[in-house]
Order: structure tokens, then C-alpha cells, then sequence
């Protein structure tokens, strides 16, 4: 199944975009009919974050974040097989000039999890060396073709998250930039809970110390996906950060996240269970399935 998936995936690399969107689009409708568990956590994030929104509304943006979701993975194809020609002309770069300014100095790109995370990471990589973690794949063949894919230019480097951050330190300080994705519940460990659109979220607090103890800049790094392909916006380094409140640290990264979110809402990961970790004495926050 997985050889099947990488085939396709290096088939649609010579499609026009608009073509791959529409596989993308159709993926995303199978997923949403097929994935019932990521239906219902989506639905369950959504109704939490936005309560605002009526059971209609809600519905209509949770097929919204499959079709995106779909459409981040067919676009794979061409960030993983196309040429480096065709990957700049669908990847526009705003901010550039804020990353270049610091080369060689430590820095951390904040990217929280929007579809074009890989597209991000993919368009960085073409003119510069990255360092980054990834969550290592259950299966093999699928863990092998995300390295390939994330690995194909100017030979980034690449730890799994289970190996700890000391190579994210060792990396930044040989002047690779750590593109950093912030925003998934790992656990209690090494987290505090801070508000999420109002609700409390376990939220690492590794960004705050990881600043401190390299000494580097944060820099928010935001891929929107967009008709004609996808716009990286790098911003100026933060002012303030880290600063003498840990805790103070974590709650401003998940405002600025919660502001991105608001921006682009069918774009962001909501097939994550965010807030699976709950205070203590908490109820279970997401809705077992009916037997």
C-alpha cells in the first residue's frame, strides 16, 4: 500500500496544480467519509475553539480541513519529485531578508501546523541547510519516503523527536536554523497548561528554553496554501523572548498561533487531538466512538 502511495505521488509531480488539487480535494472528501475518529476530533476541536459557529457551520469547516488536508498531501508529490525550478515558482517567499540578516546566528523558525508545513520546510531548504524533528512513521516504507522527501536539498538534518533536543542546540550552533513546530500535545512532561481559543492545552515550553539556552532568535514562519500554490511569510525576530516567566513564554506562543489559526482556520491540523491531555481532574476532553 505504501509503494502504491509513493507511486502515485511521483506520478502526479508532472500534473498541472490545479489538477493535483482536485485529486487533492477528491482524497480529502475519502478521508472524511473513511476516518470517522479524525471526523470526530476535528468536530470536537472546532466546537470548542469556535463556539460561535452553528452544527452547520461547523460540519462545513471540518470537510473544509479534510479537503485541505488532502491537498497538502497530493501537493507532496511535487515538493518531493518536481524540480527546484518548479518548487520556486509554487512557493512565493515574503521576509526573506529577516533569515538572511541572521545568518550564522542562532535561530528558531516558529512554523505551527498549517498543510503547508512541508511546502515551508521544502522551498527553505532549496537555498540553505535546516535542521528540524519529525515524528518517525509506525511504518518503515513510509518513514523511509518522508526522509527522502524532507532530505533532497542541501542535505538538511533530521532527528526524530524521540532522540531530545540536544541536536536541535548543536545544529544551531553550526548556524543551521531550527524550523520548530510547536503546537502538538506530547504529554504533560515538560508542559504547561495554557490557554488554546480559551482552552487549556498542554503546550511545551520548549521554544522558551531552547531560545534561552542557545542564545537564538525566534523568527514566526507561516506557509499559507493558496490557489496558485503556497506564500512562506517569515517575520522579524520576536522582542521580549524568552522572558523571565516560563509560563508567560508559552501562553504568547499559542496567542500567536490562535492568531494564525483565525486567519487560515480550515488550513490548521484540527485531526490532532490538542487537548487528549487534560489538567488533573479534568474530564476526557474528546467523545468515544458509539460501539
Amino acid at each position: 500500500m505504501t509503494w502504491l502511495a509513493m507511486h502515485l505521488l511521483k506520478t502526479l509531480h508532472v500534473l498541472p496544480l490545479a489538477v493535483v488539487r482536485a485529486i487533492g480535494a477528491l482524497l480529502g472528501a475519502v478521508l472524511y467519509a473513511l476516518a470517522a475518529e479524525r471526523r470526530r476530533v476535528a468536530n470536537a476541536n472546532l466546537a470548542a475553539c469556535f463556539p460561535e459557529l452553528d452544527r452547520t457551520q461547523r460540519a462545513r469547516r471540518v470537510r473544509a480541513t479534510f479537503r485541505s488536508f488532502g491537498q497538502g498531501l497530493t501537493d507532496r508529490g511535487i515538493l518531493w519529485y518536481g524540480t527546484p525550478q518548479r518548487i520556486r515558482a509554487m512557493v512565493q517567499v515574503e521576509g526573506e531578508e529577516h533569515l538572511a540578516a541572521l545568518a550564522g546566528t542562532p535561530v528558531i523558525l516558529l512554523a505551527p501546523h498549517f498543510v503547508g508545513l512541508d511546502a515551508g520546510w521544502t522551498r527553505l531548504a532549496l537555498d540553505r541547510r535546516l535542521f528540524s524533528i519529525y515524528a518517525r512513521q509506525k511504518n518503515p516504507a513510509a518513514d523511509k519516503a518522508l526522509l527522502a522527501g524532507r532530505k533532497r536539498f542541501n542535505q538538511p538534518e533530521l532527528r526524530s523527536r524521540q532522540d531530545g533536543l540536544r541536536g536541535a542546540l548543536r545544529a544551531m550552533a553550526d548556524g543551521l536554523p531550527f524550523y520548530y513546530l510547536p503546537d502538538m500535545d506530547f504529554g504533560a512532561r515538560h508542559a504547561v497548561f495554557v490557554p488554546f481559543f480559551g482552552v487549556p492545552a498542554a503546550t511545551v515550553t520548549a521554544l522558551s528554553r531552547l531560545s534561552r539556552l542557545a542564545g537564538a532568535l525566534v523568527l514566526p514562519c507561516v506557509t499559507r496554501m493558496t490557489g496558485a500554490g503556497y506564500t512562506l511569510r517569515i517575520d522579524p525576530p520576536w522582542t521580549g523572548f524568552p522572558g523571565p516567566d516560563l509560563e508567560a513564554d508559552t501562553r504568547r506562543v499559542n496567542a500567536f498561533i490562535e492568531a494564525q489559526v483565525r486567519a487560515m482556520p480550515e488550513q490548521y491540523h484540527w485531526l490532532h487531538k490538542r487537548f487528549k491531555t487534560r489538567p488533573p481532574g479534568a474530564k476526557p476532553f474528546y467523545p468515544k466512538a458509539r460501539p
